[in-house]
């Protein structure tokens, strides 16, 4: 089996730092399309790294840049939205029973589509700013933050498929997606 080292910074911009991850979710997307990988292990390792991420994002970065003037409020939202579709895909995805089948291929480039679309919006809306609008200090002060909870998340196991399913559904509960009888056809 695999095995995915995933990087563990403890200090850096924030910036570069979330950079860093992204490139890391494009190679690990690469794997999942890849029938001679270890798609198990790259599906483990997107889970935890991606739910770690948006998790540490949400709480330690989005306020403090809606703060700080470089976000707007409703920027933030939005982003907290594409994180919660894209834990949504990433549950299909790790409930699928195989990574053989047509249906782990399916859910794979739905969690690629949605997962791409939002690096490039968070790039340019969001870090874009940051990069321009906020100190290289806070950005550091931003990234021990940021690091420090992700690398938390990461040693909790945040992709487990029951943690997935509690931000699911909390993401449902709280309006960030639509319930679920709302907005998929059957």
């Amino acid at each position: 089996m695999t095995t995915y080292d995933i990087p563990r910074p403890t200090e850096g911009d924030v910036v570069e730092l979330i950079l860093d991850d992204h490139r890391l979710f494009e190679s690990l997307l690469r794997d999942l399309r890849d029938a001679t990988a270890d798609r198990e292990a790259a599906r483990e390792a997107l889970a935890t790294v991606l739910i770690a991420h948006g998790e540490a994002e949400e709480a330690k970065v989005y306020a403090q840049l809606n703060r700080k003037r470089a976000i707007t409020k409703g920027e933030a939202e939005h982003g907290e939205e594409e994180h919660a579709e894209g834990n949504e895909k990433l549950l299909a995805l790790l409930e699928c029973k195989g990574t053989d089948t047509q249906k782990f291929d399916d859910a794979v480039e739905e969690l690629a589509t949605a997962l791409n679309h939002h690096i490039g919006e968070e790039e340019q809306t969001i870090l874009n700013p940051a990069k321009t609008e906020v100190s290289e200090q806070v950005r550091q002060e931003l990234g021990a933050a940021w690091a420090t909870m992700r690398n938390q998340l990461l040693d909790e196991g945040a992709g487990s498929i029951s943690n997935v399913r509690g931000i699911v559904a909390k993401a449902h509960r709280e309006g960030l997606l639509p319930a679920d009888d709302e907005g998929e056809e059957k």
